[in-house]
């Protein structure tokens, strides 16, 4: 693609959104920073900062509402948060670990700035990756809210300029997110994700602060990338096999239906038990396919609320991580809790989902997935999809 195409690509997505732009400012942040949308049973909270999603409400079988997504009260606690674990937003210019905090492309050795293992790898987009930004809001209405950012050259030690687009729709019980990004004057890696955490009981369940009741199913993904003791891939595509811990294809299950299993001891890297693990989406067996219509990638419920999310996407990989990390220092927010318990997010306390290609692919070429991850001018722009559609089990 020309550098005069994707200016006009972006002139035309600039006139698209500020058509549906409110005017006179009354579509702009409430009291706390926040944006709302909504639809017929759900309604969202984003912010600027790093393009967030702060709240997300539906109904549980009861119709009691309920507030399923990690974050914080105010906006203004997302850029003073000392430990920043990525709540709800969009880590770019590229997504999860660099291997060595280094790539090559067309034989050109480009070092990335390091902030993860002791400067050992690169994570979600570095220091000041995309979700410790503010973008810039181009469009709000009662539906639909779109940011935008631009990412110059050099920026964390990537190539050339990025600009980017970040929509988020509702429709009837439906989140939807479209990303687009354009790279417009080098050849650069591009891979992004949504990094919510997820607790479908809004922590308000009496038996459990955790999401380890949480049934997960990943009906294609009988395969995940290979990892090291630090999460980065290593050049493997290992089995899932029927009824071993990381099996969720076969059969929904519990995230914690495993927790003792001996084998999940170090699952999540060294000394970890549970999951971050980057599961394979394998649906080309089935042919031509429409990612909209054609079954869910993943499906994630409670039966303690009896909400349940299915997510449909154009990406073709899954991250799970169930949040081992967790250690209380997270507070929840106001419209989450149990009377009577702390009111921080303890180990295993909630989940995180992230729809994105095969991780670290750039450092991977025999994986052959560089028209995925690397984009220049003359290419189409980097693109991806994903639909959070919501129902409630009555048992």
């Amino acid at each position: 693609m020309k550098i005069s195409g994707v200016v006009s690509i972006l002139a035309a997505v600039a006139t698209a959104a500020a058509q549906y732009a409110t005017p006179n400012g009354t579509a702009g942040p409430d009291e706390d920073g926040k944006y709302e949308i909504s639809s017929t049973g759900i309604r969202g909270s984003f912010i600027p900062y790093g393009a967030s999603i702060t709240n997300l409400f539906v109904k549980d079988r009861n119709g009691i509402e309920r507030d399923i997504v990690l974050g914080f009260d105010n906006a203004s606690f997302y850029s003073v948060d000392p430990f920043h674990p990525h709540l709800g937003g969009v880590p770019g210019r590229y997504a999860n670990r660099i291997k060595n905090s280094t790539f090559n492309i067309d034989g050109v050795d480009y070092h990335v700035t390091p902030n993860e293992n002791g400067g050992r790898n690169q994570l979600h987009g570095g220091p000041d990756g995309w979700d410790y930004r503010n973008f810039t809001v181009v469009a709000h209405t009662e539906d639909s809210i779109t940011f935008s950012i631009v990412d110059p050259d050099g920026k964390e030690g990537f190539p050339g300029e990025v600009i980017s687009y970040i929509t988020y729709t509702m429709t009837p019980y439906t989140w939807n997110l479209k990303m687009v990004a354009l790279s417009t004057t080098k050849k650069t890696p591009i891979m992004l994700s949504s990094h919510v955490y997820w607790n479908l009981d809004a922590f308000a369940n009496p038996e459990t602060p955790t999401a380890l009741n949480h049934t997960l199913y990943l009906p294609y993904s009988g395969q995940r990338v290979g990892v090291d003791n630090i999460l980065i891939p290593d050049g493997t595509i290992l089995p899932n096999q029927k009824y071993s811990v990381n099996d969720f294809w076969s059969s929904p299950k519990q995230i914690g239906a495993n927790l003792t299993a001996p084998e999940l001891l170090g699952n999540c890297g060294f000394n970890c038990t549970g999951y971050d693990n980057c599961y394979l989406v394998n649906r080309e067996q089935n042919g031509p396919y429409n990612w909209r219509n054609d079954g869910p990638v993943a499906s994630l419920s409670s039966n303690f609320t009896g909400i349940q999310v299915d997510i449909y996407t154009d990406q073709e990989a899954f991250q799970v991580y169930s949040c081992g990390g967790q250690n209380g220092s997270l507070p929840i927010k106001s419209t989450q809790g149990y009377e009577g318990r702390p009111r921080v997010v303890e180990q295993y306390g909630c989940i995180v989902m992230e729809v994105e290609d095969w991780i670290d692919a750039i450092n991977q070429p025999e994986w052959q997935r560089e028209k995925k991850h690397i984009f220049g001018p003359e290419d189409p722009a980097y693109t991806l999809e994903a639909a959070y559609k919501f129902s409630a089990n009555l048992y």
